[in-house]
């Protein structure tokens, strides 16, 4: 009687056998490949997180009479932190503002008051004029800008076609800025900290 002889491998069994590896790692890469970036297609993108997002500020270096300035929505937002005297420059001009009382929708409704804003001393708007989409700089009282009067209360000048608000961003009459200043939806997360695109009651 003859011992078993197993019979030799075959060569192409052992070809095709790496072949289906190969392939399976491959196809296995090709659906990671595939499945990244689907998933990745769920969380927003930096873009529409800058369009719509929440922008937190730190304030806390923020100093009386400074601006700080961030973006929001790809638009540029004020933060003064409004002195004594920048409080007292408010009143006494009403009947010079286009919008005193801020009666157009421009603010949310905590901000309708005198001061247009949570905090009398932290004013927060959007830097753009209501008339072309400029952008106004900001002028204190006092100033020798020849495109001022002389009684200047300060607040924000726009170059570009003479609108003036003043430091609350109301309009002043006869400019071709027809609204005030927008302010936008904020809270305060603490003393120092500010939520810009969030809106107080949330």
């Amino acid at each position: 009687m003859t011992a078993f002889t197993p019979p030799a491998p075959n060569v192409d069994d052992a070809e095709r056998r790496t072949w289906l590896l190969a392939t399976g790692a491959a196809g296995a890469v090709a659906g990671v490949a595939t499945a990244v970036p689907f998933v990745a297609s769920f969380a927003p993108s930096e873009r529409a997180r800058a369009l719509g997002a929440s922008v937190e500020v730190d304030i806390a270096d923020l100093a009386p009479g400074a601006m700080k300035t961030v973006e929001w929505r790809g638009k540029p937002v004020w933060i003064v932190r409004r002195t004594g005297g920048m409080l007292a420059a408010l009143a006494g001009h009403d009947a010079q503002l286009a919008d005193p009382a801020s009666d157009k929708d421009q603010q949310p409704a905590y901000a309708k008051n005198a001061t247009r804003s949570v905090k009398p001393e932290v004013f927060v708007a959007v830097g753009i004029c209501t008339h072309l989409g400029c952008s106004p700089s900001a002028v204190p009282a006092g100033s020798a800008n020849p495109s001022l009067p002389a009684d200047w209360p300060g607040g924000f000048f726009c170059p570009c076609h003479g609108s003036t608000f003043d430091g609350a961003g109301r309009v002043f009459k006869n400019k071709p800025a027809p609204t005030n200043l927008e302010i936008p939806p904020h809270r305060y997360l603490s003393d120092t900290r500010l939520l810009i695109g969030e809106d107080a009651s949330a």
